[in-house]
């Protein structure tokens, strides 16, 4: 099949994944716990601050929270499709739930404690007001939530202009 855009194609003909986000270790309690740790600015002399030295000493529980992501059948991942952003397991691929761009309006991100120091927040999918999907511990998530407005508004569009008259 000939695409005049690479990796673009009409969500009728095939669905394309559009991006692939991780969590966050801040998915986990443990590492929320982290994130409140590593955020103590006392004594706030430069970077000499408590938090800055817990940092340094929890590194291997920080790496263990890192490869727990990667476990099967324990970590996930987050894709966005021309179609729907699914929740995927880590290494298998094998698809754990969806939801479709039609069946949401609008995205909000809740940041619990301790994702702050992590760039992260969790992703609240709501139709009417009301939640009906949500992704937890997005690293970085005001890019993938304008990214998923973005394609959720190009399907929209899609969608109006395919209607027959």
């Amino acid at each position: 099949m000939r695409q005049d855009i690479a990796g673009v194609s009409p969500a009728q003909v095939a669905e394309t994944t559009v991006t692939t986000t991780w969590p966050s270790i801040a998915v986990y309690p443990t590492g929320r716990k982290l994130g409140t740790w590593f955020e103590i600015a006392w004594p706030d002399i430069y970077f000499f601050r408590l938090g800055n030295l817990l940092a340094l000493l929890s590194i291997p529980v920080a790496l263990l929270l890192y490869f727990l992501r990667l476990l099967p059948g324990r970590g996930v991942r987050y894709r966005l499709t021309n179609r729907r952003v699914v929740v995927e397991s880590a290494l298998t691929y094998t698809e754990q739930g969806s939801l479709g761009l039609g069946d949401f309006d609008t995205i909000t991100i809740e940041v619990q404690p301790g994702q702050a120091w992590f760039h992260a927040g969790d992703l609240v999918f709501l139709q009417h007001g009301q939640p009906v999907f949500r992704l937890d511990g997005v690293s970085r998530p005001e890019v993938f939530r304008q990214t998923c407005d973005k394609s959720r508004k190009t399907w929209q569009g899609v969608q109006l202009v395919a209607q027959p008259a």
